[in-house]
């Protein structure tokens, strides 16, 4: 399919002589002599690019570039321009647009802008889908991810899902190992059986060991009738203990002997009960200075601790964050009937440089509060929070280094790409040493095969 090109400019020769140019490149051109033209050819029509001129009559080019950015986020904007206008096109660029060329210009440079353009919005489409895709083999709920340590959380759940074997899950508060937890169970040969979860930090001592094992009526004051525990009633699937590393040393012994014995015995019972459950464990605290300290029994921590999935911080996972952003855009954009469809780089630069101490739930709070906030139809800095927002110098930094990272991935990947992958010829042609062409292929995450 042809890619749709919108030339804008008040002179119609320049307008005859792009679209020339530019249908002899394959494109599907149509122009648009004023700004109050160009309004009405985006109404009518979706284009990959507008290529506008900067100073036109009463609408200029700022103002169709205002207009696509409400209308059409992915269209993107090439603004032209005098020499003497050069501060104003980077203006331009500060707002949204995606490059500039100053007049008068050669075709070539036309043809290589927009093809650049093009192929750089491909590149980015395509690997945006390949994380999806790849995320999404185990997506459920919000897990969403796309970053190489994420990735290979994923993959090692592939392995151990379909087993027995319990699991501790570390990692700061709000990583969402509690979804994680759920992840396992929903994609499990124990799916049709129940969930059950509790917070071992949210509960008194007293009323834990009850909730996990359950009673028997007249086992202490207050039993008036039997109640079955929390590990019985996930028998045949999945029991979940979040904080585990703030159970009481009374109960931690206890819940040895049901992960060595596979029986429960209720309060004020002799006779124990068998039980077929999978216990996944996760805790935010540091559970192997708890064992030094003895406030956590060794032979426990291995019996949970089959299998090990640490989730990293959010700040240690940003290539994370646009993906959450855009999820969660599409789940608070339709729970609160709001017709938002992005996020604009301004905003997207913000949240990139925040350190997220309080991880993917703070994260998902802030956009949920966007949302709510949104009067058009993408979100932008006005409705984040203040601790996000930076001095003007600051943001425009911010939005550049944005920029920069996608042009220098796409760059990497297109010449190591042409060159058949190979590293050494790759590293010659970009002008730098093979180790430092290393990290760059693990930072973008591009396979050295």
């Amino acid at each position: 399919m042809k890619r749709k090109i919108l030339v804008v400019d008040d002179e119609p020769d320049i307008c005859k002589a792009l679209s020339f140019v530019l249908n002899r490149e394959g494109y599907n051109v149509v122009t648009a002599n004023s700004g109050e033209q160009a309004l009405e050819k985006l109404k009518e029509n979706d284009f990959d690019v507008v290529l506008t001129d900067l100073k036109m009559g009463k609408t200029d080019g700022m103002g169709v570039l205002e207009r696509v950015r409400e209308t059409a986020p992915d269209t993107s904007v090439v603004m032209m321009t005098a020499f003497a206008s050069v501060e104003s096109a980077i203006e331009a660029m500060k707002k949204g647009a995606a490059d500039y060329i100053v007049k008068p210009f050669h075709n070539e440079e036309i043809k290589l802008t927009i093809r650049r353009i093009l192929e750089q919005k491909r590149l980015i489409t395509e690997n945006i889908a390949l994380k999806q895709q790849i995320s999404q083999r185990l997506t459920y709920k919000d897990v969403v991810a796309g970053s190489a340590s994420m990735l290979k959380i994923f993959e090692t759940l592939e392995k151990v899902i379909p087993t027995k074997s319990n699991i501790l899950i570390l990692g700061e508060s709000g990583t969402g190992k509690g979804l994680i937890a759920e992840v396992i169970h929903g994609n499990s040969p124990r799916r049709d059986k129940p969930f059950i979860s509790i917070n071992c930090s949210a509960i008194p001592e007293g009323l834990l060991e009850s909730e996990l094992f359950g009673y028997k009526k007249g086992a202490f004051t207050g039993a008036v009738s039997d109640k079955i525990g929390l590990i019985p009633l996930a028998h045949q699937g999945t029991f979940f203990l979040d904080e585990i590393g703030d159970m009481p040393g009374s109960l931690q012994a206890k819940l040895l002997k049901v992960l060595e014995t596979g029986e429960v015995t209720p309060l004020g019972e002799t006779k124990p009960r068998v039980v077929d459950v999978r216990i996944i464990a996760a805790t935010n605290a540091d559970i192997e200075e708890r064992i030094e300290d003895g406030k956590f029994r060794k032979d426990l921590y291995w019996r949970l601790n089959v299998i090990e999935i640490k989730v990293p911080p959010l700040r240690d996972r940003k290539d994370d964050i646009e993906l959450l952003c855009r999820h969660f855009i599409g789940k608070f954009a339709e729970e609160h009937k709001k017709n938002i469809n992005g996020i604009d780089n301004h905003a997207l630069a913000a949240l990139l440089d925040y350190s997220w101490p309080g991880n993917v739930r703070e994260l998902s709070n802030v956009i949920e509060r966007a949302v709510v906030l949104a009067e058009g139809a993408r979100l932008t800095l006005n409705e984040l929070p203040d601790k996000l927002k930076k001095d003007e110098h600051e943001q425009a930094t911010s939005v550049l280094k944005v920029h920069l990272g996608e042009y220098e991935r796409d760059l990497i990947l297109k010449t190591y790409t042409a060159h058949n992958k190979n590293k050494d010829e790759t590293a010659r042609a970009l002008g730098v040493d093979l180790a430092t062409l290393y990290r760059k292929l693990k930072k973008f995450g591009i396979e050295a095969e």
